[in-house]
């Protein structure tokens, strides 16, 4: 069959060298750069996502963790270990037997594919690496090993692959219009595919609704900013904070420390920017936790995207990361997902196009 997918980001790359892989015909169209939005703007881990469990979320933190390696092994020059240290203090959310049961838990699930097995170091023992941490009700840290990346990198790597076997990537190229039938229009011009696939991320409902095609489904936009922080880090750290139970994460980055993200809810109408109260939020997040403060003057540079997250009905923080595929005629739509299941999700939306006939509509968790 002839393919159309639609999103250039990772969710669109992955799904679009799937189909490939199942013997399809692809054109995958980007209205911009490939990597270019939201799949640009992640916090550069490949991760189970820990808290997910606090949310009764096993299968997703399985797969997660499952695929982490799947990228390591394929791109080792692009992704690395990294140890985060989860500091327990008497103010904390959390006492120690339950973040020691959510790591136990996170370690199991990973099976084969660990990169290590948590620890807990007393304050007195806690290593040079992480002495930075305040003292004053501090009892102790959970180490405990994860993944980084170069999203953007990581993103290109793929699309090259998927390039190498066949896919046709249009940069630069924006659909206008799908139709139930597999019509599709750019601003220059009408295309016929079998299939289109709606994988445009935080504008795929967007696309539906301005293409007058019905869904069931409804996303929340959220924005997650970041701070670069001209400051070096040996080591990673996962802040759970007092004031809304969040996990605040601080990362090395090139020779710099990486802080984020927040959770915001957005609109499309809105720039995709880091807000001072944004800024405000994860400088005080660092400086509750670290002996040297950090100001504002040692911000480099700060960064945003949009997630497209399945609307629950919760709060923002609170929201799941899996996916929803909608098939309406002859158009599959996906609806979030997550970087690091994102092949996983690929070979999905691959069975759903292998399904996908010109009538009826389903929906797909």
């Amino acid at each position: 069959m002839r393919v159309a997918v639609v999103g250039g980001g990772i969710n669109g790359v992955m799904s679009a060298w799937a189909l490939r892989g199942r013997g399809h015909d692809v054109a995958l169209f980007e209205r911009g750069a490939l990597m270019g939005a939201t799949s640009g703007a992640s916090s550069k881990l490949l991760h189970g996502g820990l808290r997910y469990l606090e949310q009764g979320d096993v299968r997703q933190v399985y797969e997660g963790l499952h695929e982490r390696r799947w990228w390591m092994q394929r791109a080792p020059e692009l992704t690395r270990r990294v140890e985060l240290f989860l500091p327990l203090y008497s103010h904390a959310p959390h006492g120690r037997l339950a973040l020691a049961a959510g790591l136990t838990a996170y370690d199991l699930l990973s099976g084969r594919t660990t990169l290590g097995r948590h620890r807990w170091w007393s304050r007195q023992n806690l290593p040079t690496r992480a002495s930075e941490l305040k003292c004053d009700g501090l009892r102790g840290a959970f180490s405990y090993w994860d993944a980084q990346m170069d999203d953007s990198a990581l993103g290109r790597w793929a699309a090259d692959r998927a390039c190498d076997d066949g896919v046709v990537i249009h940069e630069n190229t924006d659909v206008t219009h799908i139709a139930r039938d597999g019509e599709l229009r750019t601003t220059h011009d009408a295309l016929r595919f079998d299939v289109i696939v709606n994988v445009a991320g935080p504008w795929a409902r967007a696309l539906l609704d301005a293409s007058e095609i019905p869904s069931h489904t409804q996303l929340d936009l959220v924005r997650g900013s970041h701070l670069i922080v001209n400051r070096p880090t040996e080591a990673g750290f996962a802040l759970n904070l007092p004031s809304d139970g969040r996990l605040v994460f601080v990362l090395p980055h090139h020779g710099r420390t990486l802080l984020g993200t927040t959770e915001v809810r957005q609109t499309l109408d809105e720039p995709i920017v880091c807000s001072v109260a944004e800024r405000e939020y994860l400088l005080d997040a660092y400086n509750n936790f670290f002996e040297n403060p950090i100001r504002d003057t040692d911000i480099e540079t700060t960064f945003a995207g949009v997630r497209p997250l399945v609307d629950t009905g919760k709060s923002a923080h609170a929201q799941r990361h899996g996916e929803t595929i909608e098939v309406e005629g002859s158009v599959v739509s996906v609806f979030g997902g997550k970087w690091t299941t994102s092949r996983l999700l690929g070979e999905r939306v691959a069975d759903a196009v292998g399904k996908c006939t010109r009538r009826g509509t389903s929906r797909l968790n």
